[in-house]
């Protein structure tokens, strides 16, 4: 492990800008229509449930990286293999967000720049980033979380002010009744984007206040749980369901509605910057954990050698992991989810707390 500690509110706020990272982007829910932000807001409530069993894991191993317990749980052959998927699971997935920043930047900002030139760029960014260390990436993420807070609150007045909302598209509430949230809840919410913090895992063996883990990882959940709620409300209000539904992006298609006193207008560049800043954190949090995971299991004393060859793999997967932004998508929330998801996020740990727990009994009656 790096030798680093990271305080309690600086975790606090990776989390933060983990989780609105790309769910912030992409239409999450909307198969649920105007109940979106319902499903967000139970989503983010039955996740407490997921945080609390990767907190019990990490209090009966508070020094260990999961690379490390997984072993001590399942056994040496077992362990490592399951660890190793773990890792392969966290690259998949940094390729993924990179590929989804890579996206938004070339349909709103450069059309005619290659895939490839935007991903290298910003990927080169977290190479340099990740070899500094956490207590880089922590101390970066304090400075940009007030930045992209100064940037949501300014965009909300102006969305105010313009005139945009309309709460009749939130009309009627349920009107197909719970069973459609819930199965999205379950199918998608749980997961995307609440799961994937059990990247957060791999961090809190760095935290200097071990007894403040379980309260920084619940609020954070809970204030980026809100902010999506926001979000999607405001989403549907001003553009409408099945706009909402249609657009690859539509937090910045309805950030293109502003229009103040006829000259505060074309602000989607500007609110970019924003949705940037959070996917560059959770490009960095989750490559990190790639990273020192795989200098952990591999017994490799210099993690920062890792950095580049693993970026190198990372921007490769990113370019050939689907031919264009619809395949994408599709194999997001269908083949991922049901595949690495709910297998990785939300069967396994509880299997391993199990473990852990008759382990740890047996112990205490020896």
């Amino acid at each position: 492990m790096e030798k680093a500690k990271i305080s309690a509110s600086q975790l606090f706020i990776l989390m933060v800008l983990f989780e609105l990272g790309t769910s912030l982007l992409l239409p999450i829910a909307m198969d649920t229509k105007q109940d979106a932000w319902l499903a967000i807001l139970l989503g983010m409530v039955f996740s407490f449930v997921l945080f609390l069993i990767y907190h019990k894991l990490y209090s009966y191993y508070p020094d260990l990286l999961p690379t490390e317990y997984m072993q001590k749980i399942l056994g040496k052959a077992l362990g490592t293999v399951l660890a190793f998927l773990y890792i392969l699971y966290f690259i998949y997935d940094v390729a993924r967000v990179l590929r989804d920043i890579g996206e938004m930047l070339l349909t709103f900002a450069y059309p005619d720049t290659p895939l490839f030139i935007a991903s290298a760029l910003l990927i080169l960014v977290t190479i340099y980033t990740v070899r500094k260390g956490i207590e880089v990436i922590a101390r970066s993420g304090e400075i940009l979380f007030i930045f992209m807070y100064i940037l949501a609150v300014t965009g909300f007045i102006l969305i105010v002010c313009s005139g945009l909302i309309d709460f009749t598209n939130l009309q009627p509430v349920l009107e197909e009744g719970i069973s459609p949230v819930l199965k999205v809840i379950f199918s998608q919410i749980l997961y995307f984007p609440f799961g994937e913090a059990i990247v957060f895992t791999m961090i809190l063996p760095y935290l200097k206040n071990p007894q403040k883990a379980k309260v920084t990882m619940l609020c954070a959940t809970g204030l980026s749980g809100i902010n999506l709620v926001i979000t999607m409300l405001i989403n549907i209000s001003v553009l409408g369901v099945d706009l909402t539904a249609r657009s690859q992006f539509p937090l910045l298609s309805t950030v293109q509605s502003i229009q103040v006193a006829d000259f505060l207008e074309r602000l989607d560049v500007f609110f970019m910057l924003a949705l940037v800043i959070g996917g560059f954190c959770k490009i960095s949090i989750l490559f990190y954990a790639a990273v020192i995971g795989t200098a952990n299991l591999f017994k490799i004393k210099s993690p920062s050698r890792l950095s580049y060859p693993l970026g190198l793999l990372i921007l490769f997967m990113s370019m050939t992991i689907s031919s264009n932004f619809e395949e994408h998508l599709h194999e997001g929330i269908g083949v991922e989810m049901f595949v690495l998801h709910i297998p990785l996020l939300a069967i396994i740990p509880p299997l391993l707390l199990l473990i852990a727990f008759l382990k740890n009994r047996k112990k205490q009656r020896g």
